[in-house]
């Protein structure tokens, strides 16, 4: 949906620090960085009309200064990926601001061009992408659940699997919430103003701080699930499959 009149932003949180697979943006998976995945796949999206990396660290920006990519130092005391995009919206003028997490390196374009497809009405302030969610992942409180209106308005996320099926009745139908937001300029300066809420503090879900303070999120369908890597099996998982497309387009 670019156009002469709607500049749009791809940016990647990548924090080198994680306390669960320490250095995993940079880990080499399928002979490539992981950071490596995520921001080709945001390079093919059409729609971006630049791509960003905001980092804390000096390796990662060595790592783009060699591909290339554009790279932006964030400060190491920001708590979250979106208090990096807000940091780079400060330097970088657009009218839309995609978050694209940097642990997704199974991020296909139309993820990205489904969120933006919603932009198309005006009440829209914020889009974010679900899935059908598979069945051994619906009692996973890592693979957070999302209910939506009939309009695609978000109504909750959790980590809990909702809706909950009292009669066993099996008609539930679940969706699972894929990491990645994209947000219009006001609203991301208005929840870069908010203090963390209550439920997103118990849930530890940060969009629910938007729902607490009457920010609407819209949530569009997509076909294809993704993994965020967090520990060695995600990793290990994610490669297998990395490996079996790149063997499916020789």
């Amino acid at each position: 949906m670019s156009s002469t009149s709607t500049r749009i932003v791809g940016v990647i949180p990548a924090r080198l620090a994680s306390t669960r697979l320490p250095g995993k943006v940079l880990r080499t998976m399928a002979g490539e960085p992981m950071l490596a995945w995520v921001y080709r796949a945001a390079q093919q999206c059409t729609a971006l009309d630049q791509v960003i990396v905001a980092t804390d660290s000096a390796e990662v920006l060595q790592e783009c200064s060699q591909r290339g990519w554009r790279c932006l130092m964030t400060s190491p005391e920001l708590p979250s990926g979106t208090d990096r995009l807000h940091a780079v919206s400060r330097l970088v003028d657009a009218d839309i601001y995609v978050n694209i997490q940097g642990d997704e390196p199974l991020l296909l374009p139309s993820h990205i061009d489904a969120i933006l497809a919603l932009f198309t009405s005006p009440q829209v302030q914020v889009t974010t992408p679900k899935v059908r969610c598979p069945p051994g992942e619906i009692a996973n409180p890592n693979s957070v659940k999302v209910v939506t209106a009939l309009d695609g308005r978000a109504l909750y996320f959790s980590r809990a699997s909702i809706p909950f099926d009292r009669d066993a009745a099996g008609n539930s139908t679940y969706w699972k919430h894929l990491g990645l937001y994209a947000y219009r300029k006001a609203a991301l300066e208005r929840f870069a103003a908010l203090r963390p809420s209550q439920l997103e503090i118990s849930e530890r879900l940060e969009q629910l701080r938007l729902l607490e303070n009457g920010i609407d999120l819209y949530v569009a369908e997509t076909q294809y699930d993704t993994i965020g890597v967090d520990t060695e099996d995600d990793l290990r998982r994610v490669e297998k499959i990395l490996l079996e497309r790149i063997a499916n387009r020789s």
